[in-house]
This record gives C-alpha cells, structure tokens and sequence, in this order.
C-alpha cells in the first residue's frame, strides 16, 4: 500500500515541478523521471512499489479505452486529414529507424574495437 502512495507522491511533486515550468513538461515525465532517480539511489526501495507497478502495468490496456472510443466518435475529422496523418505516421517512423539505426552502428563500432 506504501507503493502507491509514493507513486502519488511523486505525481503530484512532477505537475508541481511542471507548472513552475509554465507546462513545459509534462508533470507526469517530471515525476517518472524523480521516481526513478529516488530508486536508483536506494531512497526508495523497488520492492515497495513493485506490486503496485505490476498491478498498474497490468491493467494498462484498460487505460487506453477511452481514447479508442475518443477516436470513434471524431472519425470523420481523422479522414479529412488522413493524408497528413500518414505522411507524419511515415516520416517519423523513418527518422526513428535512420537515427536509431546509426545510434547503434556507431555504439556497435565502439564496442568492437
């Protein structure tokens, strides 16, 4: 019961965080980001927030529902704009393969010498 209350802890400490930063990011990638920074020093121990991360990653699809349904409903704006939207869904997915790819060919190169 501790895990979920440091996870709340620290969502609210990121969208705290995030509105000093005028929403610049995210408070929920703020607070991720102190999480992990206070498990990776041992402040906060991964076996008090693992059952309830498990349990959250678990029922993550059901997160994803209302957007789905979201995206129903506003059909008729997603064909007006289909084109768009593919040209970015295309572009995007080539510059994360080009700049992944080079990424790790230089960090293979590395570690073969």
């Amino acid at each position: 019961m501790i895990g979920i209350l440091y996870i709340l802890i620290f969502w609210a400490i990121g969208n705290l965080l995030s509105m000093l930063l005028d929403g610049y990011i995210s408070g929920n990638i703020i607070g991720m980001l102190l999480l992990f920074i206070a498990l990776q020093t041992k402040v906060i121990k991964a076996e008090q927030v693992r059952p309830v991360a498990k349990f959250l990653l678990g029922t993550m699809a059901m997160f994803f529902v209302p957007f789905g349904v979201g995206l129903l409903v506003s059909y008729e704006v997603i064909l007006t704009n289909i084109w768009a939207i593919l040209a970015a869904l295309i572009v995007s997915t080539l510059l994360v393969l080009v700049c992944v790819g080079s990424i790790f060919q230089k960090l293979n190169k590395n570690n073969r010498e």
